[in-house]
């Protein structure tokens, strides 16, 4: 990468003191991140680009949280919508920490079941999902056991 274009990059997105990068985020998939991660109700200082240039994703999306390190089940649940993400842990403005996200065995209280009849859309039960393929992320439900694809996905 040429230096111009390491400094206009820098210029869209400026460095955090303490706290978590998120990046390799596939564009189309920003929102439900931020969704997903509760980041629409902290009071943190969020910093975010999307379709950013990628040469893996095209285009990408990054999350910058000042003052806050994420507990591994959080960043996880990523793995459904972002399952190439990467962790950047930040301290004194200094990458002092970088991790894959991993997708988890089982999957609870994260997803809807897209199966009307499942009990959990029509009792009070937490849905919980055991992942079947990582990619494309297929999932089976443990309750009405209906597989649910990828694009079926719908957050909770």
């Amino acid at each position: 990468m040429k230096d111009s274009m390491k400094k206009k990059l820098k210029l869209k997105v400026s460095a955090i003191k303490e706290g978590t990068v998120i990046d390799h985020i596939p564009a189309k998939n920003l929102f439900k991140v931020i969704s997903i991660l509760g980041l629409d109700t902290i009071k943190n200082q969020i910093t975010f680009g999307t379709n950013l240039e990628s040469s893996k994703l095209g285009g990408k999306a990054i999350i910058k949280v000042s003052d806050k390190f994420f507990k591994d089940d959080e960043i996880n649940k990523i793995a459904l919508i972002a399952p190439h993400a990467k962790l950047n842990i930040i301290r004194d403005y200094e990458v002092v920490e970088k991790r894959i996200v991993e997708t988890p065995d089982t999957i609870k209280g994260i997803v809807k079941c897209f199966n009307p009849m499942c009990i959990t859309n029509n009792e009070t039960i937490t849905t919980s999902f055991r992942v079947v393929e990582k990619e494309p992320m297929t999932l089976k439900c443990r309750y009405c056991e209906k597989i649910t694809t990828e694009d079926q996905i719908r957050m909770q």
